[in-house]
């Protein structure tokens, strides 16, 4: 999901880019989301990243939206995948796992026995 997100993150902010003469801000968001992507690949520092490119793709639909050039959909969409990338945390192979270690939770019925076991 990770690797997903982040090829289509730089394929698009990349293409924007190269496009059409960009102005200052939406270059600054072309350059936040290439930025991302690559270091989202990688997985160094995964929720903050995904946070990151979740606001900067919303920054961006907020911006097609007010200018009524493009559709929205793209950028949300991206937006939340993001913020879900963001909540799942790097996964086990990435920068995050070998350096912090994988966290893994067990559902162990033995610890927990409720009223009714």
């Amino acid at each position: 999901m990770r690797l997903g997100l982040g090829l289509r993150v730089i394929y698009i902010a990349t293409a924007s880019i190269s496009g059409k003469p960009s102005e200052p801000i939406t270059l600054s968001q072309s350059l936040i989301a290439v930025a991302g992507g690559i270091i989202l690949i990688a997985g160094l520092w995964t929720p903050i990243i995904g946070t990151l490119l979740a606001l900067d793709e919303l920054w961006i639909a907020l911006s097609l939206y007010l200018s009524h050039h493009e559709d929205i959909v793209i950028p949300i969409f991206l937006a939340v995948l993001s913020a879900s990338v963001a909540m799942l945390g790097p996964g086990a192979w990435s920068i995050d796992a070998r350096l912090f270690g994988r966290r893994r939770f067990s559902n162990d019925q033995t610890r927990h026995r409720g009223p009714y076991s």
